[in-house]
């Protein structure tokens, strides 16, 4: 850890330990600064350790393909050259000024503690969030018993008949990376239109997977286990049983602010902070990346490249603001021994 304060005060202190805050962590290091990164679940990865573990990431620059579980071990393992503190499983509930030894600074309280810190980073991603789930007899009966909304692990689904209901990116990954692994993919839509990547939803059609559209989930049967599901057409009414293991609904989240809402941030919406092209929020030396961050001037593009850009920025403009002797860009880390 660089430069330990004998105050407990941080130079930066990040919210969030997905993509985002990891490389911000990394990049604050490269910088100088003493960090510290909290984060609410017990691991770092945010989405990426929650949602899809096992899936294949394509678009991280330098990496053809890469599971998401490597991306955030290679994340932690390069931020750990400058030995951030990290804090997991704590949820930071207000934002306030506080004076430590006489210097005005951050002070971020959590249910039992504070932490101190010169300047902030939120990169809590899309923030407090839970899956969207259907209201469907049998469903709530076997969560846990055949009836998932994300999978840490695929192993489970290994040789069983699986029925995915959804549309979106999510629905239509799993489909692509259980349909060698599981016995038997079926997909339900419940319209015509998918969310998909244009190239995932090609891929999908190209591989011989049923792709149900019209068609949505009316009840998940079976003692304890799932062992099969009743489907409808929604325009005809026409019911169908299928005999199934698992049933993966991937029809999206609900997310939220939670306590960021009440800490006097600019929100560009109901999911977004506002910041400027420095990464800056309306309070002074509080500084947003990632999902959660609107750029003036522009619209979020929700993709962990964008968020890599957006934390080497918050970091360099985080370090100009607590020296304002030193400069906004660093020099390439080609030209530094580390």
């Amino acid at each position: 850890m660089l430069n330990r304060d004998p105050n407990g005060i941080f130079d930066i202190t990040i919210i969030g330990a997905g993509p985002t805050g990891l490389f911000a962590a990394f990049y604050a290091g490269l910088r100088e600064m003493s960090t510290k990164v909290v984060e609410a679940l017990p691991e770092p990865g945010g989405q990426l350790a929650v949602l899809y573990p096992e899936k294949m990431i394509y678009d991280v620059p330098g990496h053809p393909k890469i599971l998401a579980q490597d991306l955030v071990r290679l994340l932690v393992e390069q931020c750990s050259l400058f030995q951030p503190e990290f804090v997991y499983g704590t949820r930071i509930d207000t934002l306030t000024r506080a004076d430590v030894a006489g210097e005005q600074v951050w002070r971020l309280g959590t249910a039992t503690e504070a932490h101190y810190s010169r300047t902030v980073l939120i990169s809590a991603g899309i923030g407090a969030f839970a899956p969207s789930k259907i209201e469907r007899p049998g469903i709530i009966e076997h969560e846990g018993h055949g009836v998932h909304y994300f999978v840490k692990d695929k192993r489970p689904f290994r040789g069983k008949r699986v029925l995915i209901v959804g549309g979106g990116d999510t629905a239509v990954d799993w489909c692509l990376n259980l349909k060698d692994w599981a016995k038997s993919i079926t997909l339900i839509h419940r319209r015509d239109q998918f969310r998909a990547h244009e190239s995932s939803l090609a891929a999908l059609r190209a591989s011989g997977v049923p792709m149900l559209t019209f068609w949505e989930l009316k009840r998940v049967w079976g003692e304890p286990e799932v062992q099969g599901a009743t489907i409808y057409e929604n325009r005809t009414g026409e019911e169908r049983d299928l005999e199934v293991d698992a049933v993966l609904i991937n029809i999206g989240f609900k997310a939220a602010l939670g306590p960021i809402e009440s800490w006097g941030l600019d929100l560009a919406d109901v999911r977004h902070l506002r910041v400027d092209g420095f990464m800056r929020t309306n309070l002074e030396g509080v500084y947003a990346a990632g999902d959660i961050a609107a750029v003036e001037g522009s619209e979020p593009l929700n993709l962990i490249v964008t968020g890599f850009g957006q934390a080497a920025i918050a970091a360099n403009a985080a370090k100009r603001a607590i020296d304002p002797k030193s400069r906004l860009f660093p020099g390439h880390s080609s030209e530094l021994k580390l």
